[in-house]
């Protein structure tokens, strides 16, 4: 690829799923060439030694690609090796005020072994790749939804540190989160995406939902992609097929919002594991949806993660999302 388009910025990530057009795919290379009439192009990337250096690492990698005419960055992390809630703060801490962030965090089915970042000069793991995209001539549109539904009791986070739990209601949240798994819990940390919690801070707002990457057996604790608030609250999330291809509508309708009544003429969707889990030959019913709101002409690709990185809103900062349909749209005018 890099011998053929020679000059071209290469982003990439491995991934639990290929979205190309209005199909998804497993274990193959997909690629999408985008070729802008006026808007510039600037790469950055970095490696994330240990996750406790991702919010540095998201803001040198803004500061890096940050300047008066930046519209937008779209990021690809590593997926595990990576606190998904301080990158997210560390891009946006770094970029102007009204520049938009979007992205994804890579996959490895439903491994959780290693995953990789493909970025200019190279390929691995714990790495995370940004493009700028500058200029008065694109329009950015942008939208994260889930369709999941709380349920059983709320619980408070007795005990965290940064996106790793240990208790719930003083009790072993590992353990008691095995309880509700039950005949899944042998195989965590997979079968944890069919279950996911629904975490809100101790002083109330916005709840953000969260799935698991890792469990320690010794310690009794869970690692989630993103931050979980000792003193907030946590309750268990499930969905059903019909939900989850609603939430993918309602994202791309929210998508739109920043295009100017414009159809986009590029969609790239970041869609989380856990939702192809469920619905299984299904799943390409979420993009289906996505393309009767769109429309034929435009041009859709994208991946299953680890997380997604999208504002809650039109203007607001970058979060972490985790069972979101989330997608960025692109035109030009």
């Amino acid at each position: 690829m890099r011998d053929h388009f020679k000059g071209a910025a290469m982003l990439g990530c491995s991934t639990s799923g290929e979205i190309l057009g209005d199909v998804v795919v497993d274990d193959s290379v997909s690629a999408t060439l985008v070729d802008f009439e006026h808007t510039r192009l600037r790469f950055a990337s970095a490696t994330i030694g240990d996750a406790k250096a991702s919010y540095n690492v998201g803001k040198e990698l803004a500061q890096q690609l940050n300047d008066a005419s930046l519209r937008h960055v779209f990021v690809l992390s590593d997926g595990l090796h990576v606190n998904g809630s301080d990158l997210a703060r560390g891009l946006a801490s770094g970029v102007s005020e009204g520049v938009s962030i979007t992205g994804g965090l890579s996959g490895d089915g439903t491994n959780f072994a290693e995953t990789w970042v493909i970025a200019d000069g190279g390929a691995g793991p714990q790495r995370v790749a940004a493009v700028g995209l500058y200029g008065d001539d694109l329009r950015i549109g942008y939208g994260s939804m889930g369709g999941w539904q709380a349920f059983g009791p709320l619980r408070t986070i007795t005990r965290a540190e940064g996106n790793i739990l240990y208790e719930l209601d003083e009790r072993s949240a590992l353990d008691l989160y095995k309880s509700y798994l039950g005949p899944h819990a042998d195989q965590l940390p997979s079968s944890a995406l069919l279950f996911p919690i629904l975490v809100t801070e101790a002083k109330g707002g916005q709840g953000v939902v969260r799935t698991v990457l890792s469990v320690d057996e010794q310690k009794k604790s869970m690692t989630f992609a993103g931050d979980i608030p000792q003193g907030g609250t946590a309750q268990l999330m499930k969905t059903n097929v019909d939900d989850l291809v609603d939430g993918a509508t309602a994202a791309a309708n929210a998508s739109l919002s920043g295009l100017g009544g414009r159809r986009p003429d590029l969609a790239i969707l970041v869609s989380c594991v856990g939702r192809k889990l469920v619905m299984k030959q299904r799943t390409e019913e979420e993009v289906e949806a996505i393309r009767n709101v769109f429309g034929a002409d435009a041009k859709i690709s994208g991946f299953y993660s680890y997380g997604e990185l999208c504002p809650f809103m039109h203007g607001g900062d970058c979060r972490l999302h985790n069972q979101t349909m989330t997608i960025t749209t692109f035109a030009e005018d």
